[in-house]
Protein backbone atom coordinates (compact mmCIF):
# COMPACT_ATOMS: atom_id res chain seq x y z
CA UNK A 1 0.00 0.00 0.00
CA UNK A 2 1.32 3.44 -0.96
CA UNK A 3 2.09 5.71 1.99
CA UNK A 4 0.94 9.31 1.63
CA UNK A 5 3.41 11.86 2.96
CA UNK A 6 1.73 15.00 4.24
CA UNK A 7 3.91 16.29 7.07
CA UNK A 8 2.02 14.38 9.76
CA UNK A 9 1.44 10.76 10.62
CA UNK A 10 4.88 9.40 9.70
CA UNK A 11 5.30 6.75 12.37
CA UNK A 12 8.30 4.58 13.11
CA UNK A 13 6.40 1.66 11.59
CA UNK A 14 5.68 3.55 8.35
CA UNK A 15 9.28 4.70 8.20
CA UNK A 16 10.39 1.08 8.47
CA UNK A 17 8.10 0.06 5.60
CA UNK A 18 9.46 2.81 3.36
CA UNK A 19 13.10 2.41 4.32
CA UNK A 20 13.43 -1.35 4.74
CA UNK A 21 10.59 -2.87 2.73
CA UNK A 22 10.59 -0.46 -0.21
CA UNK A 23 7.01 0.73 0.28
CA UNK A 24 5.94 3.26 -2.36
CA UNK A 25 5.23 6.85 -1.30
CA UNK A 26 3.26 9.76 -2.69
CA UNK A 27 3.24 13.44 -1.81
CA UNK A 28 -0.21 14.45 -0.60
CA UNK A 29 -1.84 17.01 -2.96
CA UNK A 30 -2.38 19.47 -0.11
CA UNK A 31 1.30 19.20 0.81
CA UNK A 32 2.25 20.01 -2.78
CA UNK A 33 0.08 23.13 -2.68
CA UNK A 34 1.75 24.23 0.57
CA UNK A 35 5.18 23.77 -1.01
CA UNK A 36 4.14 25.85 -4.02
CA UNK A 37 2.76 28.65 -1.84
CA UNK A 38 5.92 28.78 0.23
CA UNK A 39 8.11 28.83 -2.87
CA UNK A 40 6.14 31.74 -4.30
CA UNK A 41 6.80 33.69 -1.11
CA UNK A 42 10.54 32.94 -1.25
CA UNK A 43 10.82 33.98 -4.89
CA UNK A 44 9.00 37.25 -4.19
CA UNK A 45 11.35 38.03 -1.31
CA UNK A 46 14.42 37.16 -3.41
CA UNK A 47 13.19 39.51 -6.14
CA UNK A 48 12.72 42.22 -3.51
CA UNK A 49 16.27 41.62 -2.22
CA UNK A 50 15.04 40.87 1.28
CA UNK A 51 17.88 39.40 3.33
CA UNK A 52 17.24 35.72 4.08
CA UNK A 53 19.78 33.40 5.70
CA UNK A 54 21.13 30.77 3.34
CA UNK A 55 19.20 32.21 0.41
CA UNK A 56 21.06 35.41 -0.32
CA UNK A 57 23.59 35.23 2.50
CA UNK A 58 26.43 32.88 3.32
CA UNK A 59 25.98 30.25 6.00
CA UNK A 60 27.41 29.66 9.47
CA UNK A 61 30.16 32.16 10.25
CA UNK A 62 29.50 33.76 6.84
CA UNK A 63 25.85 34.53 7.57
CA UNK A 64 26.54 38.29 7.50
CA UNK A 65 27.96 38.10 3.96
CA UNK A 66 25.22 39.19 1.53
CA UNK A 67 25.27 37.63 -1.95
CA UNK A 68 24.51 39.46 -5.19
CA UNK A 69 21.96 38.17 -7.71
CA UNK A 70 24.51 36.20 -9.71
CA UNK A 71 25.96 34.61 -6.58
CA UNK A 72 22.50 33.62 -5.35
CA UNK A 73 22.04 31.39 -8.39
CA UNK A 74 25.42 29.67 -7.96
CA UNK A 75 25.57 29.57 -4.17
CA UNK A 76 23.44 26.44 -3.66
CA UNK A 77 25.78 24.34 -5.82
CA UNK A 78 28.87 25.38 -3.88
CA UNK A 79 26.99 24.95 -0.59
CA UNK A 80 26.40 21.29 -1.44
CA UNK A 81 29.96 20.78 -2.70
CA UNK A 82 31.40 22.22 0.50
CA UNK A 83 29.14 20.25 2.81
CA UNK A 84 29.52 16.87 1.09
CA UNK A 85 32.50 16.30 3.36
CA UNK A 86 31.86 12.98 5.09
CA UNK A 87 34.17 10.01 5.41
CA UNK A 88 34.11 6.25 5.63
CA UNK A 89 31.91 3.42 4.48
CA UNK A 90 28.46 4.10 3.01
CA UNK A 91 25.37 4.11 5.18
CA UNK A 92 22.98 1.25 4.62
CA UNK A 93 20.41 1.73 1.88
CA UNK A 94 17.59 1.55 4.43
CA UNK A 95 19.07 4.36 6.52
CA UNK A 96 19.45 6.66 3.50
CA UNK A 97 15.94 5.86 2.29
CA UNK A 98 14.66 6.70 5.76
CA UNK A 99 16.47 10.04 5.68
CA UNK A 100 15.00 10.86 2.26
CA UNK A 101 11.48 10.01 3.44
CA UNK A 102 11.97 12.18 6.52
CA UNK A 103 13.17 15.10 4.40
CA UNK A 104 10.15 14.83 2.11
CA UNK A 105 7.93 14.93 5.20
CA UNK A 106 9.67 18.13 6.36
CA UNK A 107 9.04 19.74 2.96
CA UNK A 108 5.39 18.65 3.08
CA UNK A 109 4.68 21.26 5.75
CA UNK A 110 5.32 24.02 3.24
CA UNK A 111 7.82 25.89 5.39
CA UNK A 112 11.12 25.02 3.66
CA UNK A 113 10.94 27.25 0.59
CA UNK A 114 12.32 24.83 -2.00
CA UNK A 115 10.88 24.32 -5.46
CA UNK A 116 8.32 21.50 -5.67
CA UNK A 117 10.63 19.75 -8.14
CA UNK A 118 13.12 19.10 -5.34
CA UNK A 119 10.60 17.28 -3.15
CA UNK A 120 9.01 15.41 -6.05
CA UNK A 121 12.41 14.23 -7.24
CA UNK A 122 13.15 12.77 -3.80
CA UNK A 123 9.79 10.99 -3.93
CA UNK A 124 10.59 9.58 -7.37
CA UNK A 125 14.02 8.42 -6.19
CA UNK A 126 12.40 6.56 -3.32
CA UNK A 127 9.84 4.90 -5.56
CA UNK A 128 12.32 3.90 -8.26
CA UNK A 129 15.02 2.72 -5.89
CA UNK A 130 17.74 5.29 -6.55
CA UNK A 131 19.62 5.56 -3.24
CA UNK A 132 22.50 8.05 -2.92
CA UNK A 133 25.84 6.79 -1.63
CA UNK A 134 26.27 8.53 1.72
CA UNK A 135 29.30 8.30 4.02
CA UNK A 136 28.13 7.35 7.48
CA UNK A 137 30.50 9.63 9.37
CA UNK A 138 30.70 13.40 9.22
CA UNK A 139 27.60 14.78 10.92
CA UNK A 140 27.70 16.45 14.33
CA UNK A 141 23.91 16.53 14.52
CA UNK A 142 23.60 20.32 14.11
CA UNK A 143 23.06 22.16 11.78
CA UNK A 144 21.33 18.93 10.98
CA UNK A 145 23.11 16.08 9.21
CA UNK A 146 24.78 18.42 6.73
CA UNK A 147 27.53 16.19 5.37
CA UNK A 148 25.44 13.08 4.69
CA UNK A 149 22.39 15.00 3.48
CA UNK A 150 24.64 16.88 1.04
CA UNK A 151 25.59 13.59 -0.58
CA UNK A 152 21.89 13.02 -1.17
CA UNK A 153 21.58 16.54 -2.60
CA UNK A 154 24.40 15.88 -5.07
CA UNK A 155 21.99 13.61 -6.96
CA UNK A 156 19.65 16.58 -7.42
CA UNK A 157 22.41 18.10 -9.56
CA UNK A 158 23.17 14.85 -11.36
CA UNK A 159 26.37 14.39 -9.38
CA UNK A 160 27.59 12.11 -6.59
CA UNK A 161 26.96 8.38 -6.61
CA UNK A 162 23.95 6.13 -6.11
CA UNK A 163 22.98 2.52 -5.65
CA UNK A 164 20.50 1.37 -8.28
CA UNK A 165 19.38 -2.17 -9.06
CA UNK A 166 22.30 -3.67 -7.18
CA UNK A 167 24.99 -1.48 -8.75
CA UNK A 168 26.97 1.48 -7.46
CA UNK A 169 26.80 4.08 -10.22
CA UNK A 170 27.63 7.69 -10.96
CA UNK A 171 24.70 9.85 -9.89
CA UNK A 172 23.76 11.03 -13.36
CA UNK A 173 23.88 7.47 -14.72
CA UNK A 174 21.62 6.16 -11.93
CA UNK A 175 19.10 8.95 -12.49
CA UNK A 176 19.14 8.43 -16.25
CA UNK A 177 18.63 4.67 -15.97
CA UNK A 178 15.72 5.21 -13.58
CA UNK A 179 14.20 7.82 -15.89
CA UNK A 180 14.30 10.59 -13.30
CA UNK A 181 14.85 14.17 -14.57
CA UNK A 182 17.56 16.09 -12.73
CA UNK A 183 16.02 19.26 -11.24
CA UNK A 184 19.19 21.21 -10.47
CA UNK A 185 19.41 23.65 -7.59
CA UNK A 186 18.15 27.22 -7.51
CA UNK A 187 17.88 29.73 -4.68
CA UNK A 188 17.24 28.03 -1.32
CA UNK A 189 16.90 24.52 -2.84
CA UNK A 190 20.21 23.17 -1.59
CA UNK A 191 19.87 24.26 2.02
CA UNK A 192 16.25 23.06 2.06
CA UNK A 193 17.49 19.62 1.03
CA UNK A 194 20.08 19.25 3.80
CA UNK A 195 19.35 21.41 6.83
CA UNK A 196 17.83 18.90 9.25
CA UNK A 197 18.72 15.91 11.40
CA UNK A 198 17.05 13.51 8.99
CA UNK A 199 19.64 10.75 8.79
CA UNK A 200 20.20 10.41 12.53
CA UNK A 201 16.43 10.54 13.02
CA UNK A 202 15.81 7.85 10.40
CA UNK A 203 18.47 5.63 11.95
CA UNK A 204 16.94 6.24 15.37
CA UNK A 205 13.45 5.39 14.13
CA UNK A 206 14.63 2.10 12.67
CA UNK A 207 16.53 1.34 15.86
CA UNK A 208 13.39 2.00 17.92
CA UNK A 209 11.47 -0.46 15.76
CA UNK A 210 14.17 -3.09 16.25
CA UNK A 211 14.59 -2.35 19.96
CA UNK A 212 10.89 -2.96 20.59
CA UNK A 213 11.06 -6.36 18.89
CA UNK A 214 14.26 -7.18 20.76
CA UNK A 215 12.68 -6.35 24.12
CA UNK A 216 9.80 -8.69 23.39
CA UNK A 217 12.31 -11.44 22.69
CA UNK A 218 14.08 -10.56 25.94
CA UNK A 219 10.79 -11.32 27.70
CA UNK A 220 10.60 -14.69 25.92
CA UNK A 221 14.20 -15.56 26.81
CA UNK A 222 13.52 -14.51 30.39
CA UNK A 223 10.46 -16.77 30.49
CA UNK A 224 12.51 -19.74 29.27
CA UNK A 225 15.21 -19.12 31.88
CA UNK A 226 12.64 -18.68 34.65
CA UNK A 227 11.10 -22.04 33.80
CA UNK A 228 14.50 -23.73 33.58
CA UNK A 229 15.43 -22.29 37.00
CA UNK A 230 12.12 -23.34 38.59
CA UNK A 231 11.21 -19.76 39.44
CA UNK A 232 8.60 -18.71 41.96
CA UNK A 233 6.00 -17.00 39.75
CA UNK A 234 4.51 -14.63 42.32
CA UNK A 235 6.81 -11.75 41.22
CA UNK A 236 5.14 -11.86 37.77
CA UNK A 237 1.57 -11.52 39.00
CA UNK A 238 0.32 -8.43 37.19
CA UNK A 239 -1.47 -7.21 40.33
CA UNK A 240 1.89 -6.69 42.01
CA UNK A 241 2.94 -4.31 39.24
CA UNK A 242 -0.41 -2.57 39.01
CA UNK A 243 0.04 -1.68 42.68
CA UNK A 244 3.20 0.24 41.82
CA UNK A 245 1.92 1.67 38.55
CA UNK A 246 4.75 1.53 36.02
CA UNK A 247 3.32 0.80 32.58
CA UNK A 248 6.39 -1.06 31.33
CA UNK A 249 6.58 -3.40 34.32
CA UNK A 250 2.89 -4.25 33.95
CA UNK A 251 3.44 -4.99 30.28
CA UNK A 252 6.47 -7.23 30.91
CA UNK A 253 4.79 -9.17 33.71
CA UNK A 254 1.85 -9.87 31.41
CA UNK A 255 4.18 -10.95 28.59
CA UNK A 256 6.09 -13.36 30.83
CA UNK A 257 2.90 -14.94 32.13
CA UNK A 258 1.58 -15.34 28.57
CA UNK A 259 4.74 -17.26 27.69
CA UNK A 260 4.55 -19.43 30.81
CA UNK A 261 0.79 -20.09 30.60
CA UNK A 262 0.05 -23.81 30.71
CA UNK A 263 3.33 -24.72 32.40
CA UNK A 264 3.54 -27.22 35.22
CA UNK A 265 5.38 -24.42 37.02
CA UNK A 266 2.31 -22.17 36.72
CA UNK A 267 -0.07 -24.83 38.01
CA UNK A 268 1.89 -25.36 41.22
CA UNK A 269 3.11 -28.88 40.40
CA UNK A 270 6.74 -27.86 40.88
CA UNK A 271 8.42 -26.96 44.16
CA UNK A 272 9.96 -23.48 44.11
CA UNK A 273 11.88 -21.21 46.45
CA UNK A 274 10.07 -18.68 48.59
CA UNK A 275 12.03 -15.90 46.89
CA UNK A 276 14.44 -15.89 43.94
CA UNK A 277 17.44 -13.70 43.13
CA UNK A 278 16.99 -10.20 41.75
CA UNK A 279 18.06 -11.19 38.23
CA UNK A 280 14.95 -13.37 38.14
CA UNK A 281 12.26 -11.62 40.16
CA UNK A 282 13.24 -8.09 39.10
CA UNK A 283 12.83 -8.91 35.41
CA UNK A 284 9.47 -7.11 35.00
CA UNK A 285 10.81 -3.98 36.67
CA UNK A 286 14.03 -3.93 34.63
CA UNK A 287 12.70 -4.94 31.21
CA UNK A 288 9.64 -2.79 31.90
CA UNK A 289 11.82 0.24 32.61
CA UNK A 290 13.50 -0.34 29.26
CA UNK A 291 10.09 -0.45 27.56
CA UNK A 292 9.21 2.88 29.16
CA UNK A 293 12.50 4.41 28.01
CA UNK A 294 12.02 3.14 24.45
CA UNK A 295 8.44 4.41 24.40
CA UNK A 296 9.66 7.87 25.40
CA UNK A 297 12.39 7.80 22.77
CA UNK A 298 9.86 6.71 20.16
CA UNK A 299 7.57 9.62 21.00
CA UNK A 300 10.45 12.08 20.56
CA UNK A 301 11.62 10.51 17.30
CA UNK A 302 8.10 10.68 15.88
CA UNK A 303 7.78 14.35 16.83
CA UNK A 304 10.98 14.99 14.89
CA UNK A 305 9.83 12.87 11.94
CA UNK A 306 6.71 15.02 11.67
CA UNK A 307 8.16 18.42 12.56
CA UNK A 308 9.79 21.20 10.56
CA UNK A 309 13.47 20.50 11.09
CA UNK A 310 14.94 23.30 8.98
CA UNK A 311 16.49 26.76 9.10
CA UNK A 312 15.23 29.25 8.23
CA UNK A 313 11.57 28.40 8.09
CA UNK A 314 9.13 30.38 5.97
CA UNK A 315 5.58 31.18 7.06
CA UNK A 316 3.61 32.23 3.95
CA UNK A 317 0.48 33.00 5.95
CA UNK A 318 2.45 35.70 7.78
CA UNK A 319 4.86 36.57 4.94
CA UNK A 320 7.53 35.90 7.54
CA UNK A 321 10.97 34.29 7.60
CA UNK A 322 12.19 32.96 10.95
CA UNK A 323 15.72 31.82 11.70
CA UNK A 324 16.51 29.61 14.66
CA UNK A 325 17.87 26.15 15.39
CA UNK A 326 15.17 23.66 14.42
CA UNK A 327 17.97 21.53 12.96
CA UNK A 328 19.41 20.84 16.43
CA UNK A 329 19.48 17.07 17.01
CA UNK A 330 19.43 17.11 20.82
CA UNK A 331 15.69 16.31 21.13
CA UNK A 332 16.48 13.01 19.41
CA UNK A 333 20.04 12.29 20.57
CA UNK A 334 19.28 12.62 24.30
CA UNK A 335 16.36 10.13 24.42
CA UNK A 336 18.20 7.82 22.02
CA UNK A 337 21.21 7.80 24.37
CA UNK A 338 18.73 6.66 27.01
CA UNK A 339 17.39 4.00 24.63
CA UNK A 340 20.86 2.56 24.15
CA UNK A 341 21.42 2.48 27.90
CA UNK A 342 18.08 0.67 28.31
CA UNK A 343 19.08 -2.08 25.89
CA UNK A 344 22.45 -2.47 27.63
CA UNK A 345 20.73 -2.75 31.00
CA UNK A 346 18.52 -5.59 29.78
CA UNK A 347 21.59 -7.29 28.29
CA UNK A 348 23.25 -7.20 31.72
CA UNK A 349 20.15 -8.84 33.19
CA UNK A 350 20.23 -11.51 30.47
CA UNK A 351 23.86 -12.34 31.23
CA UNK A 352 23.09 -12.70 34.93
CA UNK A 353 20.39 -15.28 34.14
CA UNK A 354 22.88 -17.05 31.87
CA UNK A 355 25.22 -17.21 34.85
CA UNK A 356 22.53 -18.84 36.99
CA UNK A 357 21.80 -21.40 34.26
CA UNK A 358 25.45 -22.47 34.00
CA UNK A 359 26.63 -22.13 37.62
CA UNK A 360 25.92 -25.40 39.49
CA UNK A 361 25.67 -23.51 42.79
CA UNK A 362 22.75 -21.49 41.43
CA UNK A 363 21.07 -23.63 38.77
CA UNK A 364 18.70 -25.64 40.99
CA UNK A 365 19.96 -29.09 40.02
CA UNK A 366 20.93 -28.50 36.41
CA UNK A 367 24.16 -30.16 35.21
CA UNK A 368 27.34 -28.11 35.59
CA UNK A 369 27.63 -25.70 32.66
CA UNK A 370 24.67 -27.52 31.13
CA UNK A 371 26.60 -30.65 30.17
CA UNK A 372 26.21 -34.25 31.36
CA UNK A 373 29.91 -34.89 30.82
CA UNK A 374 31.39 -32.29 33.15
CA UNK A 375 35.15 -32.68 33.36
CA UNK A 376 35.58 -34.24 29.96
CA UNK A 377 33.24 -31.61 28.54
CA UNK A 378 32.86 -27.95 29.53
CA UNK A 379 29.42 -27.36 28.03
CA UNK A 380 28.46 -23.70 27.78
CA UNK A 381 31.25 -22.38 30.00
CA UNK A 382 32.85 -20.33 27.23
CA UNK A 383 29.52 -19.01 25.98
CA UNK A 384 29.43 -16.87 29.11
CA UNK A 385 32.87 -15.48 28.26
CA UNK A 386 31.57 -14.33 24.89
CA UNK A 387 28.50 -12.75 26.45
CA UNK A 388 30.66 -11.02 29.07
CA UNK A 389 32.96 -9.54 26.43
CA UNK A 390 29.96 -8.06 24.63
CA UNK A 391 28.50 -6.75 27.88
CA UNK A 392 31.67 -4.77 28.53
CA UNK A 393 31.55 -3.37 25.01
CA UNK A 394 27.90 -2.44 25.60
CA UNK A 395 28.86 -0.49 28.69
CA UNK A 396 31.53 1.43 26.78
CA UNK A 397 29.06 2.20 23.99
CA UNK A 398 26.48 3.40 26.52
CA UNK A 399 28.45 6.55 27.31
CA UNK A 400 26.10 9.33 26.15
CA UNK A 401 27.11 11.12 22.96
CA UNK A 402 24.68 13.98 23.59
CA UNK A 403 27.05 15.50 26.20
CA UNK A 404 30.13 15.33 23.96
CA UNK A 405 29.71 18.61 22.04
CA UNK A 406 32.78 20.10 20.34
CA UNK A 407 32.55 23.69 19.01
CA UNK A 408 33.09 24.22 15.28
CA UNK A 409 32.69 26.80 12.49
CA UNK A 410 34.67 29.52 14.27
CA UNK A 411 32.48 29.00 17.35
CA UNK A 412 29.32 29.97 15.47
CA UNK A 413 28.23 26.36 15.91
CA UNK A 414 29.50 26.07 19.46
CA UNK A 415 27.04 23.47 20.75
CA UNK A 416 26.06 20.44 18.70
CA UNK A 417 24.11 17.29 19.51
CA UNK A 418 26.50 14.59 18.29
CA UNK A 419 23.33 12.68 17.49
CA UNK A 420 24.97 10.77 14.66
CA UNK A 421 27.41 9.29 17.17
CA UNK A 422 24.38 8.22 19.20
CA UNK A 423 22.77 6.64 16.15
CA UNK A 424 25.92 4.79 15.10
CA UNK A 425 26.65 3.40 18.56
CA UNK A 426 23.03 2.35 19.03
CA UNK A 427 23.41 0.21 15.94
CA UNK A 428 26.45 -1.41 17.56
CA UNK A 429 24.58 -1.85 20.84
CA UNK A 430 21.75 -3.62 19.02
CA UNK A 431 24.18 -5.85 17.15
CA UNK A 432 25.70 -7.03 20.42
CA UNK A 433 22.27 -7.37 22.00
CA UNK A 434 21.23 -9.89 19.37
CA UNK A 435 24.26 -12.00 20.25
CA UNK A 436 23.86 -11.76 24.02
CA UNK A 437 20.19 -12.70 23.92
CA UNK A 438 20.92 -15.49 21.45
CA UNK A 439 23.31 -17.06 23.95
CA UNK A 440 20.69 -16.89 26.72
CA UNK A 441 18.14 -18.49 24.41
CA UNK A 442 20.60 -21.26 23.61
CA UNK A 443 21.42 -21.88 27.28
CA UNK A 444 17.77 -21.79 28.34
CA UNK A 445 16.82 -24.31 25.64
CA UNK A 446 19.69 -26.55 26.75
CA UNK A 447 18.58 -26.28 30.38
CA UNK A 448 14.96 -27.09 29.56
CA UNK A 449 16.12 -30.27 27.83
CA UNK A 450 17.21 -31.49 31.27
CA UNK A 451 13.90 -30.68 32.98
CA UNK A 452 11.16 -33.29 33.07
CA UNK A 453 8.06 -31.13 33.16
CA UNK A 454 5.82 -29.40 30.65
CA UNK A 455 6.79 -25.75 30.07
CA UNK A 456 4.41 -22.98 29.02
CA UNK A 457 3.04 -22.76 25.50
CA UNK A 458 5.12 -19.71 24.59
CA UNK A 459 8.26 -21.30 25.99
CA UNK A 460 7.57 -24.50 24.07
CA UNK A 461 7.15 -22.54 20.83
CA UNK A 462 10.45 -20.71 21.38
CA UNK A 463 12.25 -23.95 22.23
CA UNK A 464 10.97 -25.56 19.02
CA UNK A 465 12.29 -22.70 16.88
CA UNK A 466 15.69 -22.78 18.59
CA UNK A 467 16.02 -26.52 18.08
CA UNK A 468 15.33 -26.09 14.36
CA UNK A 469 18.58 -24.08 14.19
CA UNK A 470 20.80 -25.37 17.00
CA UNK A 471 21.02 -28.96 18.26
CA UNK A 472 21.22 -30.01 21.89
CA UNK A 473 24.82 -29.96 23.15
CA UNK A 474 25.51 -33.63 23.95
CA UNK A 475 29.28 -33.39 23.54
CA UNK A 476 31.51 -30.35 23.24
CA UNK A 477 31.71 -28.87 19.76
CA UNK A 478 32.88 -25.52 18.39
CA UNK A 479 30.11 -23.16 19.47
CA UNK A 480 30.91 -20.11 17.36
CA UNK A 481 28.64 -21.42 14.60
CA UNK A 482 25.79 -21.89 17.06
CA UNK A 483 26.36 -18.45 18.56
CA UNK A 484 26.23 -16.80 15.16
CA UNK A 485 23.15 -18.78 14.13
CA UNK A 486 21.39 -17.73 17.33
CA UNK A 487 22.40 -14.11 16.84
CA UNK A 488 20.89 -14.07 13.35
CA UNK A 489 17.80 -15.89 14.61
CA UNK A 490 17.17 -13.21 17.23
CA UNK A 491 17.79 -10.49 14.65
CA UNK A 492 15.26 -12.06 12.29
CA UNK A 493 12.51 -12.02 14.93
CA UNK A 494 11.41 -15.57 14.04
CA UNK A 495 11.23 -16.62 17.68
CA UNK A 496 8.95 -13.68 18.46
CA UNK A 497 6.71 -14.39 15.49
CA UNK A 498 6.29 -18.07 16.35
CA UNK A 499 5.67 -17.38 20.04
CA UNK A 500 3.03 -14.74 19.31
CA UNK A 501 1.16 -17.26 17.17
CA UNK A 502 0.36 -19.19 20.35
CA UNK A 503 0.35 -16.44 23.00
CA UNK A 504 -1.10 -13.50 21.11
CA UNK A 505 0.82 -10.23 20.93
CA UNK A 506 3.28 -9.62 23.75
CA UNK A 507 2.17 -6.04 24.39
Amino acid sequence: MTIAIDGTGLTVEKLMRIARQGEQVELHPEALERIKACRAMVEAKVAAHEIMYGVNTGIGEFSERVLNDEQVQEFQKYLIYNHAAGIGEPCSIENVRGAMAGRVNVHAHGNSGCRPEITLTLVEMLNKGVTPVVCQKGSVGASGDLAPMSQIALLLMGEGEAFYQGERLAGDVAMQRAGIPIPGLQARDGLAAINGSNLLTAMSGLHIYDMNRWLKQAEIACSMSLEALLANLKPYDVRLHQARGFKGAIRTAQAIMKCIAGSDLATGKMKTKVQDAYSMRSSPQVIGAAHDAIDYAKSQVEIELNGVGDNPIFLPEFQLTLTGANFQGSPVSLPMDLAGVAITMVCVLSERRLNRLTNPALSVGLPEFLTKGAGMFSGMMLSQYTADMMIVEQRILSMPASIQSIPAAADQEDFVSMGMNTAIKNGQILDNAYGILGIEFMAAAQALDFREFTPGKGVRAAHKVIRSYVAHLDEDRPLYTDHNLMKELVKSGEILEEVEKVTGELD
